[in-house]
């Protein structure tokens, strides 16, 4: 059943970040953001009202506490990533946090895939390389420093790192609470922190808000359904696993990409993206 909710996310998710790259065009990257965690607010307060409340202690407290600076991070950089660089260079790097998940899922949640993820991490690798593979006649290193100079490749593979962090501390948070309840109250909180940051970046652009409206209607609901499928998932099976059929959201993402923004060289990219995909695949399968 995890596999199926942890399907709908990644649709949900890359149906979110195109919505998200479409509005970008339109209005700025903070404006953007808050709004994307905003629009949910009133979907996460009708599941709020549904569910039964369930018990907390300070380890929940303390997992969502610490979890809130580092998502606030993580989500600027991931807007600003859709920005400034094509879906298909940006997205494709979340691939690599069921890599670093290895490592932070057993040190917080003393979870160990029972595998080895050498041929994975392989592939990932490799997957990335692919991405910028129209460059190899510049030489060889080409790609891999393509991937360094492109910014939002590299804010999409610091955000891949952190969300590795943000993920075990939610499973952790969901394990002293219930996956609805701690992905509504999350995410309100969330919205609420970075409303000062929007006022103080963004503070002469509010007027976009009432422009994009349509947009950000549409942005909510998706945002919501991923929010909630992401956090029932987690609690049905290991972080490292849902999150890497998650990442899945690569190929619609990739989909988007070819289709909505017109992007080029997506034969390239779409092998990448499948490559990273089957990466991830082998690192917590087999």
């Amino acid at each position: 059943m995890w596999f199926y909710y942890a399907i709908i996310t990644a649709f949900s998710q890359a149906t979110s970040d195109a919505i998200t790259k479409k509005t970008l065009q339109r209005a700025d990257e903070y404006i953007v953001a808050w709004l994307r965690l905003l629009s949910s607010v009133p979907y996460l307060l009708i599941a709020l009202f549904i569910i039964e409340m369930p018990e907390t202690d300070s380890t929940f407290w303390a997992a969502l506490i610490t979890a809130l600076p580092l998502e606030v991070t993580a989500f600027i950089l991931y807007i600003r990533a859709l920005k400034e660089s094509p879906l298909s260079l940006t997205i494709p790097f979340l691939a690599f946090t069921p890599v670093f998940l290895i490592v932070t899922s057993f040190l917080i949640l003393g979870e160990l895939p029972d595998k080895s993820g050498a041929a994975g991490v392989i592939l990932i690798t490799v997957g990335a390389y692919t991405l910028n593979l129209h460059m190899k006649k510049k030489g060889l290193l080409k790609p891999i420093k393509a991937i360094i100079k492109e910014r939002g490749s590299l804010m999409m593979l610091i955000v891949s790192f952190i969300y590795s962090i943000t993920s075990s501390l939610g499973k952790l948070a969901i394990l002293h609470s219930s996956p609805i309840f701690f992905g509504a109250v999350y995410f309100i909180i969330l919205a609420l922190a970075f409303a000062p940051i929007v006022m103080f970046k963004s503070r002469n652009n509010l007027g976009q808000i009432i422009k994009n409206y349509k947009f950000f209607g549409l942005l909510g609901f998706f945002h919501s359904i991923m929010i909630i499928t992401h956090m029932i998932a987690m609690s049905l099976t290991q972080v490292t696993y849902m999150i890497a059929v998650k990442r899945t959201s690569l190929l619609f993402s990739a989909g988007y990409g070819y289709f909505l923004f017109k992007e080029e060289k997506m034969r390239e990219r779409l092998l990448g993206s499948l490559l990273m995909i089957i990466g991830v695949i082998l690192i917590v399968v087999f």
